[in-house]
C-alpha cells in the first residue's frame, strides 16, 4: 500500500524546495500537492519532478472542504505537510482580508478534515504545519525567540499564523490530535519570490535599479538557508513529538543593510564589473514600514538536542549558492515577474518608487 503525504503549498518558495528534497533523497512516500497557485506559486518551481510517479499535483484551494475530503477519501492520506499560506507582510498591511481567508479558515478547513479522517481510523499519523516566528513578535538588542516566549504579533500577517497556530495547537490539546508545529526564521534561497529581501536585491542589482531599504537598514533577522528549513522539516516530521513546538533557526543575525551590502560586492564579483563603481550606489533609503519589528532571533536548541538537528550550510555558502541560481535561472524570474504578480504591483505600488517594495 503506498504511503500518501499531503502538501499543501507545495509550488511556492519553501514548499517547492520541500518536495525536491524528499523526491531528491528518496524516502519511502508519494507526494500529492495541493496549491491554488496564486502569485507567489508557480508550476516551474516543479517542472523537473513532473515525470516522477512519485509527485501528483492538484490545483485547489485548501479554502475548498469539498475537494479536501475527497482527497483525503481518495489518497488516504498518512500525513500532512502543511506550507500553503499568504506570507509577505506588506501585502497583509494592504489588504488582509485574503490572510484570514487562507492562514486562518484554510488551515481550520484542513485541520478539521484531517482531524475526522484520523479519527475514523484511517491510518493518518501526523499533521505538521509550518509557522513563523513572526509570530513572537520584536526582540529588543539581546535575547531570542523560545517556544515559551508569548506571542505577540506585529502585522495582519503574524496575526493570521498565531491564530493558526492556536487552532493547530487546541486540535493537540481537545482532541489528542497528532500534529506538530514548527516556527521557522527568515528562509533564502532558490525559488523565492522576489519581492522578498534576498532575490529583490539581487535582482535590482544585476538590473542596475535602486534598491530600497526600509528606514536606515538597522532591522535584524535570523536567517535560514531553505535547504537547511527542508531537513528540519522532515526530522519534526518524522521523529517530534506530538503537540509539541519546534523553532528552526540558521544562526545568522543580520541586520538588513548588511545583507544588502553582501549581495552588491557578491553580484558586482559575479558579473565581473570593472567599471570600478560599487552596487552599494543603488542604496535608497525608504520610509518604515508600519509595525516594522525590529529584532528576530532564534534559540533552537530544543531542535538540537531532542531530535539532533542542526544547519548544514554556513551563511557565506548559501548565500553564494542563492545568488548563483538567480543569476542562472533568469526564465524562471521572469515568468514569475510577469501576469498576475505584475498586474498587482500596478494596481498597488504605481506611486511608488520603482522598485520599492
Amino acid at each position: 500500500m503506498k504511503n500518501y503525504i499531503l502538501i499543501t503549498g507545495g509550488s511556492g518558495f519553501i514548499g517547492s524546495n520541500f518536495i525536491r528534497y524528499l523526491l531528491s533523497e528518496e524516502f519511502d512516500c508519494h507526494i500529492v500537492n495541493l496549491d491554488s497557485l496564486t502569485y507567489a506559486g508557480n508550476p516551474l518551481s516543479l517542472s523537473d519532478c513532473e515525470g516522477d510517479d512519485r509527485y501528483h499535483f492538484i490545483h485547489g484551494d485548501i479554502l475548498d472542504r469539498g475537494l479536501l475530503e475527497r482527497l483525503f477519501e481518495e489518497y488516504a492520506f498518512t500525513g500532512v505537510i502543511h506550507f500553503a499560506a499568504e506570507s509577505h507582510v506588506d501585502r497583509s498591511i494592504l489588504g488582509p482580508e485574503a490572510f484570514i481567508d487562507t492562514n486562518i479558515k484554510g488551515t481550520f478547513n484542513l485541520l478539521d478534515v484531517a482531524y475526522r479522517h484520523w479519527k475514523n481510523g484511517k491510518g493518518f499519523s501526523r499533521f505538521h504545519h509550518i509557522s513563523t516566528d513572526e509570530v513572537y513578535g520584536s526582540l529588543g538588542e539581546t535575547g531570542a525567540f523560545t517556544e515559551a516566549t508569548p506571542y505577540d504579533p506585529s502585522s495582519p500577517y503574524s496575526a493570521s499564523k498565531a491564530s493558526s497556530d492556536h487552532l493547530v495547537k487546541a486540535y493537540c490539546r481537545t482532541y489528542g490530535f497528532p500534529a506538530v508545529i514548527t516556527n521557522c526564521s527568515n528562509n533564502y534561497g532558490p525559488y523565492q519570490f522576489p519581492e522578498k529581501l534576498i532575490p529583490l536585491m539581487i535582482l535590482n542589482i544585476m538590473e542596475e535599479k535602486p534598491l530600497p531599504v526600509y528606514g536606515q537598514g538597522l532591522n535584524i533577522r535570523d536567517w535560514l538557508y531553505v535547504e537547511d528549513h527542508c531537513s528540519a522539516i522532515w526530522k519534526v516530521f518524522c521523529d517530534g513529538k506530538d503537540g509539541e513546538t519546534y523553532n528552526v533557526g540558521g544562526g545568522a543575525e543580520r541586520k538588513n543593510i548588511e545583507i544588502v551590502h553582501l549581495l552588491c560586492d557578491l553580484v558586482d564579483k559575479k558579473l565581473k564589473r570593472s567599471d570600478g563603481v560599487s552596487s552599494r550606489n543603488l542604496i535608497r533609503y525608504v520610509q518604515d514600514r508600519p509595525g516594522h519589528d525590529f529584532r528576530y532571533a532564534i534559540d533552537a536548541s530544543k531542535l538540537k538536542n531532542e531530535l539532533g538537528w542542526e544547519p548544514a550550510f554556513s551563511f557565506e555558502e548559501a548565500l553564494e549558492n542563492t545568488v548563483d541560481w538567480y543569476l542562472n535561472n533568469m526564465e524562471w524570474v521572469n515568468n514569475v515577474r510577469s501576469g498576475a504578480y505584475r498586474e498587482w504591483l500596478d494596481r498597488n505600488y504605481s506611486g511608488r518608487q520603482k522598485g520599492e517594495l
